[in-house]
C-alpha cells in the first residue's frame, strides 16, 4: 500500500468491506515498519506516525458510519441505546419534561378557578 497519508474525505465514499480491507493493509504495513525499526538503526518514525494516524482515520470513519446506521435503525423505536442518546448534563437528563412540569393536581386547578388572583385598581 502507498505510504502517503490517508485522506478522510476519500474514506467516506468507500463501503465497509473496503474500509476493513484498507485497515488490515495499514496494520500489516505498520507491523513491518515496527520490525524494521527494531532491526535497522535508520528510524522511520514519521512514517510510523503517519500510519498510526491513518489507521485512526479509517477506524473513525468505520465507527461513524456504524453509528449512523444504528441511528437509522433505532429512529422510531421506543428506547434508544444509552450511547446514542444526547449526552447533556446529568441534571438536564433528570429534569422533568415540559409536559410533566406543567401538570397540575385537580385540587390546585379547582383552587385557581374558584379563587383567582384578584386585580386591584390603585387610585393615585
Amino acid at each position: 500500500m502507498s505510504s502517503s497519508k490517508v485522506k478522510a474525505a476519500q474514506l467516506w465514499t468507500k463501503n465497509k468491506e473496503d474500509l476493513v480491507k484498507q485497515l488490515g493493509e495499514l496494520k500489516t504495513e505498520l507491523g513491518q515498519l515496527r520490525i524494521q525499526k527494531i532491526v535497522s538503526s535508520g528510524t522511520k518514525l514519521t512514517k510510523i506516525h503517519d500510519l498510526r494516524k491513518s489507521i485512526a482515520r479509517v477506524l473513525t470513519v468505520i465507527n461513524a458510519k456504524q453509528r449512523a446506521q444504528l441511528r437509522l435503525f433505532y429512529k422510531n423505536k421506543k428506547y434508544l441505546p444509552l450511547d446514542l442518546r444526547p449526552k447533556q448534563t446529568r441534571a438536564i437528563r433528570r429534569r422533568l419534561s415540559k409536559e410533566d412540569a406543567s401538570r397540575q393536581l385537580l385540587k390546585t386547578k379547582k383552587r385557581e378557578t374558584h379563587f383567582p388572583q384578584r386585580k386591584f385598581a390603585v387610585k393615585v
